[in-house]
């Protein structure tokens, strides 16, 4: 197995980052990162990607018809106006949802690669965008094994899923570790960073 993401090849799944790095490389792909714990005695990571959606391209018996398109689309862009802002509102309605669930096995990596790959059938998602995507999953997935459910059983599950929408990727994991405080162990692997340079990072804490 040859996992090759951003020029990183790791012919060996105990090659994946164990420390901190892994923390690290999440905080610089996420938009917005947090770390809490839910109702069920569960912790859950947040990790969100924004993205400007890759426009569909356009066969060449459409462009033969853009022009009477954008005659219709200007009739619709009247009937929005009458419909109530609630009603055309549609930047929280996922355009796709999927799940996953693993024990607490590092060889499940494949398994979250393989699940990921569902999503390349989005066209709208650019490229650069999914290899991140997945690389995130990836760190997350194995700081949950390797950190989170270090002294847990083997059989404890771990729960990943991710919600595509028009402008953004959601990912979730859950874990039953202890909770941590993430910001102060970002700032823990980040010495170099004091409090005015931590938006060069990129990220959002909640």
């Amino acid at each position: 197995m040859n996992f090759n993401l951003f020029g990183n090849s790791h012919s060996d799944i105990d090659e994946i980052p164990s420390s901190g790095i892994g923390i690290k490389l999440m905080g610089k792909i996420a938009d917005e990162l947090s770390y809490t714990r839910t109702s069920n005695g569960r912790n859950c990571l947040l990790i969100i990607k924004y993205f400007q959606p890759v426009p569909p391209q356009p066969s060449t018996q459409a462009r033969y018809f853009k022009r009477a398109i954008d005659v219709l689309n200007s009739f619709n862009w009247l009937q929005e106006q009458l419909t109530p802002q609630s009603a055309r509102s549609s930047s929280n309605q996922p355009l796709q949802k999927i799940s996953l669930q693993l024990k607490s096995d590092i060889k499940g990596v494949t398994q979250v690669l393989w699940w990921i790959e569902q999503l390349e059938n989005l066209q709208t998602i650019p490229e650069a965008v999914l290899q991140q995507c997945k690389l995130a999953a990836i760190e997350g997935f194995t700081n949950a094994v390797r950190h989170a459910h270090k002294t847990l059983p083997s059989e404890t599950p771990i729960e990943l899923a991710i919600a595509v929408f028009a402008d953004r990727l959601e990912i979730k994991i859950w874990d039953w570790g202890q909770l941590f405080d993430l910001k102060a162990k970002l700032k823990e692997e980040l010495p170099e960073k004091n409090l005015f340079s931590w938006n060069e990072l990129g990220f959002t804490f909640y």
